[in-house]
């Protein structure tokens, strides 16, 4: 992770890119893998971790009718996370991420390892529906940051 990390810092330092994430499951583990590498003052712009649907409504203003209609873990929300995300932040690529952790809290229509991955850069905006099955939650927490990544290494 570390290697990717440095690499993608690396890519967006050459091409002057500023990167920004909004985290809910991942707690701030994508910022940190970022933030550890020397010389991400300069491409790193903000890092909000908005763990809560408090959080997502009040800071991402993420409205309300989604998360109760769709849940905080699903595309929807996530989508928005990202576009307000990139609002907030004015980043050239915004990340957001929502998801299931675990071990508690998963059902059948979104078991533990839902992650859904948002990424906006310029007028392009993805979601990544990912199932990362049969993984603790921190193995849940790494994979999906390597996921991230690994889509932001693709798309600089």
């Amino acid at each position: 992770m570390k290697n990717l990390a440095n690499k993608v810092v690396k890519k967006l330092i050459q091409k002057k890119l500023k990167i920004s994430f909004a985290e809910s499951c991942t707690g701030g583990l994508l910022s940190s893998s970022i933030t550890s590498i020397s010389g991400s003052s300069k491409v790193f712009n903000l890092g909000i971790i908005t763990y809560s649907n408090k959080a997502k409504v009040d800071i991402l203003k993420v409205p309300n009718k989604i998360i109760k209609r769709y849940g905080a873990v699903s595309e929807e929300c996530c989508l928005s996370m990202v576009k307000n995300l990139s609002k907030i932040s004015k980043a050239n690529i915004s990340i957001s991420i929502t998801g299931i952790a675990g071990p508690n809290g998963g059902t059948k229509l979104k078991p533990v390892g839902l992650v859904y991955i948002g990424v906006k850069k310029g007028n392009k905006i993805i979601t990544k529906k990912n199932l990362f099955k049969n993984k603790n939650r921190i193995s849940i927490q790494k994979i999906t940051v390597s996921t991230a990544l690994n889509i932001i290494d693709n798309i600089i």
